[in-house]
């Protein structure tokens, strides 16, 4: 049985309570006797939320800052938070045991232009011709405290993209979970990447639905030993 603490990465326009605690994530490793590190990514959740671009250039520092001073941590992402946390676990392998990212896939090393969420994030609602994706992400960013100009600021932050290159000294177990109707797929060009890589598939399962998806749910828990 692993007693490692569990960092808890959410995605974009969600938070520590609505990724995670809401699930029931928490209250399930609470369960196992696992200490749980919440975060809430800046321009999300109960963090800072400033409207400036250059004050998300380093937004995986948030990850940094949330470790603590000594020992490996798990932990586990989702979306944005999978790929935030992958950054830095490529850069620090030391302070990580076991990993658990889900919703991430192709989308790590694919570059996208992030204007037309950002500005629909910014008007608070897509025009009726955008695309499902955008119209997607702005529904599911006008959640309550959600701030529109702060998320759009944060799609917009100046950041290096993950290469596969940068993945290649990670070498702690890593999962992989992915619907296959999740945009961010497929899931291969990451498996490939990874030195130690699981792949869990959630059939029928969206990008969006994937937190609260019990699969995705009991596949972390089981590979973090965290099943009471």
């Amino acid at each position: 049985m692993r007693t490692e603490p569990v960092l808890l990465v959410h995605g974009f326009a969600s938070s520590f309570e609505r990724n995670w605690r809401e699930p029931g994530w928490v209250d399930l490793l609470a369960d196992a006797g696992r200490t749980v590190i919440p975060l809430d990514l800046p321009g999300h959740g109960n963090a800072p939320k400033p409207h400036d671009p250059a004050a998300y250039a380093d937004l995986d520092q948030a990850i940094v800052a949330a470790l603590p001073d000594q020992g490996p941590v798990d932990a586990v992402g989702f979306s944005l938070g999978a790929q935030l946390l992958l950054a830095v676990a490529s850069r620090r392998p030391d302070r990580f045991g076991r990993l658990v990212v889900g919703g991430v896939g192709a989308n790590l090393f694919a570059s996208g232009d992030p204007e037309p969420i950002a500005q629909a994030l910014e008007a608070g609602e897509a025009d009726g011709e955008a695309a499902s994706l955008v119209r997607a992400f702005t529904l599911f960013a006008t959640a309550p405290g959600n701030d529109g100009r702060a998320l759009a600021a944060c799609l917009r932050r100046p950041h290096r993209r993950v290469e596969p290159a940068d993945l290649g000294g990670l070498d702690r177990p890593v999962l992989v979970v992915l619907g296959d109707r999740d945009f961010a797929g497929p899931a291969e060009p990451l498996l490939d990447a990874l030195p130690d890589a699981t792949f869990v598939n959630l059939p029928g399962a969206d990008h969006f639905g994937t937190p609260k998806d019990f699969r995705f749910i009991d596949a972390a828990l089981e590979f973090l030993e965290a099943t009471p």
